[in-house]
């Protein structure tokens, strides 16, 4: 591997020069980059200790042998192990904040950013959320992104995975929000305590089991408990529909990504005016209910045969 970088010598070199070996190599991006380019400029920045958001004249330095050395062994790894950039740097940006992350959780791509930026509105009509619970937290981003946006308001941080937990705890502790960011384990609903919130978001596992099968080598890196779902990918879903309206305020809102899994809910809820969220920035698969809406259609909910809450 040196040998063939013998002939780079600056930062641009080596990005270029990862860029070509990974397109070369057929890697799949789409944790937090979706190109070669920038998968590469992680990395080697990365490597280097240097900041993504670099002056671009830096990129015309020179790398010293044993930067040459330690780059190099960073963009082989990423081609042989097929391991997403994230999970090598520990790194991921979500609602333009810094996270830290391992395999135990999912790495932060959700498009909820874009909503939760915006204050979910017009959607809360103006409404200050006193609580808001965040299912699925995974490492927290949603919930600690929301947090930010509503600073007045106390915010749930819920997942059934301890070792996505640990994550989470370590995320809230680097953004110093111990205050208003609860940690809880829970299964869906079940170990929240009592209580309504205003906002129940969720990026909760939602690939069916043929699509779980077809997964690039890079998402097999990523925890199935975070992904798979069931036969459809709506098994978690179905849950979380089900027991909404029990746990919203009653002028909240529930907004949860589906993701692929999109068609598959609303054949199964033909009768429910699913509000599907747009994207400025790219993404589909969220949709949007108000507790009136959950409210009304409680009794198709209730119908579901999956394991009650």
């Amino acid at each position: 591997m040196v040998e063939r970088t013998d002939g780079l010598e600056t930062l641009r070199d080596f990005i270029r020069w990862g860029a070509s070996r990974f397109n070369e190599a057929g890697l799949v991006f789409g944790h937090g980059t979706d190109n070669a380019l920038d998968e590469a400029a992680v990395l080697v920045l990365h490597a280097l200790h240097l900041p993504f958001e670099i002056l671009p004249e830096y990129l015309e330095s020179r790398l010293c042998r044993d930067e040459r050395q330690r780059v190099a062994a960073l963009l082989q790894r990423r081609i042989d192990e097929r391991i997403p950039a994230a999970y090598l740097t520990h790194s991921a940006r979500f609602a333009g904040l810094d996270f830290y992350v391992t395999p135990d959780v999912l790495i932060p791509r959700s498009p909820l950013a874009e909503p939760i930026e915006h204050g979910f509105e017009p959607w809360l009509g103006g409404l200050q959320p006193e609580r808001v619970l965040d299912l699925c937290t995974g490492s927290a981003c949603i919930a600690i992104a929301c947090a930010y946006q509503f600073p007045d308001a106390q915010v749930d941080a819920a997942d059934i995975s301890e070792a996505a937990l640990r994550v989470a705890r370590i995320n809230v502790e680097r953004h110093d929000l111990e205050d208003r960011v609860r940690v809880v384990a829970s299964d869906v609903y079940q170990g929240l305590g009592p209580g309504a919130y205003d906002i129940i978001v969720s990026n909760p596992p939602y690939v069916g089991a043929e699509e779980m099968v077809a997964l690039a080598a890079e998402y097999r890196h990523e925890p199935a408990l975070g992904l798979a779902a069931g036969l459809d990918g709506l098994d978690i879903v179905r849950r979380i529909l089900r027991g909404a309206a029990g746990r919203l305020s009653h002028d909240g809102i529930l907004v949860v990504e589906v993701g692929s899994s999109a068609d598959a809910l609303m054949q199964s809820f033909p009768q429910v005016p699913f509000l599907w969220l747009e994207f400025r920035r790219g993404g589909d698969g969220v949709f949007l209910l108000t507790a009136r809406q959950l409210r009304e259609h409680q009794r198709v909910f209730s119908d579901i045969s999956d394991i009650g809450e």
